[in-house]
């Protein structure tokens, strides 16, 4: 039998399954996979709302979707070219996203009478047998008889056996793909070493699948893509909740202060606790609180003792926190507030990505209680833009609010190893006694940049009364006269807006100095944007992009770059939080492209919508 290889530039695969069928999994292996042969790549975990929704039912529909590609790339992909579908449902909600004449592999045991029911298919009809997936090309292989064939003589209930099924489509993209199998094997061992039987069935299913691409006529191509130009150094596939997790222990390594983390769990924020939690080495210290308000006045207690405080949360968990948030501002202690934000109001949508909480990163507490905001815009950008975010909270003694979101979080790119010389440092100085002179210890009194002093509890002579009553100028005994209130107010104002002489200018991501359009960008709207602009300026448009990391204050020279352009369009996925706070800042009338679906803008809607303002 003659085989061809034929050498693609650039794959977009989606994995979609029940959430019982491993598609998370299965997709994070083939991630690894491509990232150890330096083949460039995006990932979009697409999970499921219901924790556990009925099986074989639409919304129980877990998805992986990877895009890999021998250029650079910064998105997942629009569309698909390789539908991966364990059921009938399974592909009812995906069939949309794939390329006319992609390919679909479907486990013909997923499209049953049952499964077909189950997915709302009018009865009679399998989408497999009545011609309606004629513009695509359909690989059909019964994914559960061939699992339970590779196990038949051993000795496992067929539900076990059954649990090895995304290992045979895992083996066959393998060979579809010219890969190796070593590195999903030495997972194996170590996630399943202890239990012999689970880790033979998977192995040999995954060989199962890797064989049957190798052994069946049907399929005579077989498909490679080349390593990506990278810049030369050491890299790892990273998920943004690991890049996170990694930038604090950097953060707490750098400046010599203990970690601290009191985090209540919700999604999509409690992979950073669970990574934090396997990091004791490094003097880090976990605290899975009974609740919210108990997690972050748990990380302000560990602040004010003089460690690195620290509390994950998402939108809800942030609202419950709002109270305690104050009190940290009115202690002008260092604490770093970490949303990982997902759709809302109230649960909203758990499992799915937007912007949503912006404004409640600005204004969502009582009184006046500014705070800086710090933003993330891709999985690898975490581990810088939270280590920033630890400097600004530790050397201008404020709570930080550090924002992710789902898509960012759950997501994966390659990340190049920092090196720890390379990162700038984050100086820490303690007040340690009283000075030569000075009396008593002044707990308000401030230095050039508005910053009290540190003093850990403790330390003689410098005893100090903390609360959330308004403090007076100076000494920080409770006061309520008028004048001093709002001279307090307009110092802890004039602190955080005096942050922007100690961080970097805007700088452009790409386009010209002046021009027609400037597409502004915070948070994960990163990687369409770059893509689009990209392509617009490849056709010789004249558009610019715009990224922003310090969201407040706006670094110094933000309104000047803005006056550059014709137009300032602003892409979000929320309905209009940055254009607002950039019209009132500025006066400048930017333009909003909203997507509220719970799912990333895509590289084409943006395209198409740069293009109205061209």
């Amino acid at each position: 039998m003659s085989r061809t290889q034929e050498v693609l530039q650039d794959v977009v695969i989606k994995f979609a399954g029940d959430s019982g069928d491993g598609m998370q999994l299965t997709g994070s292996q083939f991630t690894n996979n491509t990232a150890l042969m330096g083949i460039d790549l995006a990932t979009f975990p697409d999970f499921p709302a219901e924790i556990r929704a009925p099986q074989g039912t639409l919304p129980g529909v877990s998805g992986f979707q990877l895009r890999f590609s021998s250029d650079r790339v910064f998105t997942p992909g629009d569309a698909c070219d390789v539908l991966v579908a364990m059921n009938a449902a399974a592909l009812k909600t995906n069939l949309t996203a794939l390329k006319k004449g992609g390919k679909i592999i479907a486990n013909t045991d997923g499209f049953d009478a049952k499964n077909l029911r189950l997915a709302n298919y009018p009865e009679g009809e399998n989408p497999l047998e009545n011609n309606s997936l004629e513009n695509y090309t359909v690989i059909k292989m019964d994914v559960t008889k061939m699992t339970r064939e590779a196990l038949a003589d051993m000795t496992m209930g067929m539900k076990e056996k059954d649990r090895a099924k995304n290992m045979f489509v895992l083996g066959f993209l393998y060979w579809m793909y010219n890969r190796d199998m070593e590195n999903t094997i030495s997972f194996l061992k170590e996630k399943f070493g202890k239990k012999p039987d689970i880790f033979e069935s998977n192995v040999r299913v995954l060989k199962a699948g890797y064989n049957f691409g190798d052994t069946t006529e049907t399929f005579t191509t077989t498909y490679k893509v080349e390593k990506a130009k990278m810049e030369p150094g050491v890299y790892r596939s990273i998920m943004g909740n690991q890049a996170v997790a990694y930038g604090l222990i950097a953060a707490s390594e750098k400046s010599g202060l203990p970690l601290f983390l009191g985090s209540y769990p919700i999604t999509p924020a409690s992979d950073i606790l669970h990574e934090l939690a396997r990091h004791k080495a490094f003097g880090v210290k976990t605290f899975q609180a009974e609740d919210e308000i108990a997690a972050i006045t748990s990380a302000i207690g560990a602040a004010y003792g003089g460690a690195l405080g620290v509390t994950t949360s998402s939108g809800p968990g942030i609202a419950l926190k709002g109270e305690a948030m104050g009190l940290a501002v009115m202690l002008e202690i260092p604490l770093l507030i970490i949303n990982i934000q997902r759709g809302g109001p109230s649960t909203g949508l758990p499992t799915k990505t937007e912007q949503s909480d912006l404004m409640q990163a600005y204004y969502g507490r009582n009184g006046e209680c500014p705070m800086p905001i710090v933003s993330a815009s891709t999985p690898g950008d975490c581990f810088d833009a939270v280590y920033e975010a630890v400097r600004i909270a530790v050397q201008h003694m404020t709570p930080v609010i550090f924002l992710s979101d789902g898509y960012i979080a759950n997501g994966a790119e390659p990340w190049k190893f920092p090196k720890a010389a390379d990162l700038q440092s984050i100086k820490v100085a303690f007040k340690e006694g009283l000075a030569e002179g000075e009396e008593k210890y002044l707990p308000y009194k401030r230095d050039e940049k508005l910053v009290r002093p540190w003093a850990i509890p403790g330390t003689a002579g410098l005893e100090h009364r903390i609360g959330g009553l308004e403090k007076q100028d100076v000494t920080g005994n409770v006061n309520y006269e008028p004048d001093n209130h709002e001279h307090m107010v307009k110092t802890r104002q004039a602190k955080v807006d005096m942050i922007a002489n100690y961080i970097p200018e805007q700088t452009l991501d790409s386009g010209p100095a002046k021009g027609k359009v400037l597409v502004l960008g915070w948070g994960s709207t990163y990687g369409a944007i770059k893509s689009a602009c990209a392509e617009l300026q490849a056709q010789g448009k004249s558009v610019a992009h715009a990224h922003l990391r310090y969201v407040r204050p706006f670094p110094k020279n933000l309104g000047e770059l803005l006056k550059n352009y014709e137009t300032v369009l602003i892409p979000e996925i929320n309905n209009g939080q940055l254009i607002r706070i950039i019209r009132d800042v500025y006066f400048v009338d930017a333009k909003g492209y909203n997507k509220i679906k719970g799912t990333p803008i895509t590289k084409g809607e943006l395209v198409e919508e740069i293009g109205k303002w061209l």
